[in-house]
């Protein structure tokens, strides 16, 4: 069975089906039991915190739109219009009114190695009481740039925004696959430890039924006379026990499936609710290991560690933003076009169009500060970013090595507890038939029968609990070698 999921397309995850209509097919008169690939597939399509982490690479996406969106040009419209008075003299007052409107459409933007440039075309009429209201019209077309040949100059300066949010989006994706993959092996270990909790409460029922039977025959034989008051007594004081022990297991059952509902999605968890039915605990198959081969590919998988590489590479581009900011500024300024000036707007226009006039200009700006202080410290904070980010790096690969081993080293225990607890089974089952026996015989005593009876129902609980932990550990190997979607035959899109 292959799982294809996918988290680009938000609708299709935000979508959730009524609560009704999705227990129809885990608890409801189900055929048959719940899988727990069907479980894990459930919780890919409903479960509530994948759908809140698909949004992040989303989110990550727009913000690289948006960076990539600086390169993009602007087409611009400008309307002024101005009025200013001048004193000419004071006795007596007069006053000169000089009146202009401004008219300008360029379009313009930056280039990725920072030249910024702007095609316009300007008209400006300037008019007032020196030259009694009279139009006269100044028209400009040409370009218009500034090159930084410092700071602000190159690719690296100009694409630092852009990287960085590459590296975020990847970042972003590589996180929420982390979610995915720790949403599947929480399904994996909820199941696991519903089929554990249901198994105990089997097996709290059936302390409870071997213990009401031993109760029964106690109270015939001692109406007999062939037992003492104490006998009985003794036997219902455990079986008073072994009720409670069923109440509790029923609990954990109860809290185990809530657990488990709310994986696959579920928003109500009524007390009565019915119990989802899954298949019993058996042996897992066995797991094929290689410590070193498994390490390598830890590497390659883990979206942690893929993350925290791509963090490196994010500092460094910061970094290297930031020292790029500590030179001085030097920008080139220029201009060339054609202009033209007339009382009548379209012979200005034409001796733009006609290039009649040449107009151009060049020069240079220099901005030196005089401590960098600023730019020092936030080229000093980057630098320590850098080695913060490779620090952790390191620390997370040698973490990575450690959980490996450990995991692996829990597959084999788990696998060596399987195999003993199933012969001490064996043996405790034949433990109780010989007390038993012995007590129906005569030689033997109730409180021995009773402690058969709890060892019994101890081993069956160990037994349980090791086959358990041994899907546990094989989820937890699975998840830290980075190879749950892979195995399980999960496709991310």
């Amino acid at each position: 069975m292959t799982f294809l999921f996918r988290f680009t397309t938000l609708p299709r995850l935000c979508w959730t089906p009524p609560v009704a209509s999705l227990f129809v097919l885990v608890s409801f008169g189900q055929a048959a039991p719940l899988a727990l690939d069907d479980a894990v597939r459930l919780a890919l399509q409903h479960n509530r915190s994948l759908k809140v982490s698909a949004f992040t690479p989303e989110i990550s996406r727009a913000n690289l739109l948006a960076e990539a969106g600086r390169f993009d040009p602007a087409l611009t419209f400008r309307r002024t219009y101005r009025e200013g008075e001048t004193a000419l003299s004071l006795a007596p007052l007069s006053r000169s009114l000089t009146q202009s409107d401004d008219y300008a459409l360029s379009l313009g933007g930056l280039t990725p190695w920072g030249l910024t440039y702007s095609l316009a075309a300007t008209a400006e009429n300037q008019r007032g009481s020196f030259n009694r209201f009279t139009d006269n019209f100044v028209t400009f077309g040409g370009i218009s740039v500034t090159q930084p040949l410092l700071r602000g100059f190159g690719l690296a300066a100009n694409l630092a925004g852009l990287r960085i949010a590459r590296a975020d989006r990847t970042i972003a994706d590589w996180k929420h696959r982390q979610t995915i993959i720790d949403t599947v092996t929480n399904v994996v270990i909820a199941y696991t430890s519903l089929a554990q909790a249901r198994e105990n409460v089997r097996i709290a029922l059936l302390s409870r039924d071997l213990t009401a039977q031993l109760v029964e025959q106690n109270e015939k034989r001692n109406r007999a006379g062939q037992i003492s008051d104490a006998d009985v007594i003794q036997a219902r004081a455990r079986l008073a026990a072994r009720d409670e022990q069923v109440l509790v297991a029923r609990r954990l059952a109860a809290d185990t499936q809530n657990q488990l509902r709310q994986l696959l999605g579920e928003s109500a968890f009524p007390p009565d609710g019915q119990e989802i039915e899954i298949e019993p605990l058996t042996p897992a198959a066995p797991l094929a290991i290689d410590a070193a081969a498994d390490l390598r590919r830890a590497y390659e998988l883990r979206p942690d560690f893929q993350a925290s590489r791509q963090g490196v590479v994010r500092h460094r581009t910061a970094h290297a933003a930031a020292r790029h900011q500590l030179l001085p500024r030097l920008d080139f300024v220029g201009s060339y076009g054609y202009s033209g000036m007339d009382r009548d707007f379209g012979a200005a226009r034409r001796q733009v169009r006609d290039q009649d006039v040449r107009a151009y200009s060049a020069g240079v700006v220099v901005s030196l500060p005089l401590t960098f202080a600023e730019g020092r410290g936030r080229a000093r904070a980057a630098q320590l970013g850098v080695r913060q980010s490779e620090a952790e790096q390191a620390r997370l690969e040698q973490s990575i090595a450690v959980e490996i081993a450990a995991a692996a080293g829990q597959i084999e225990t788990t696998r060596q507890r399987v195999a003993s607890t199933r012969t001490a089974l064996e043996l405790a089952r034949q433990a109780l038939e010989a007390e038993q026996k012995k007590l129906q015989a005569g030689s033997g005593r109730t409180l021995d029968v009773l402690a058969s009876q709890e060892q019994l129902a101890l081993v069956e609980s160990s037994f349980a609990r090791a086959l358990a932990d041994q899907r546990r550990a094989q989820a937890i190997y699975e998840r830290e070698i980075g190879a749950t979607l892979e195995r399980r035959m999960i496709k991310v899109d």
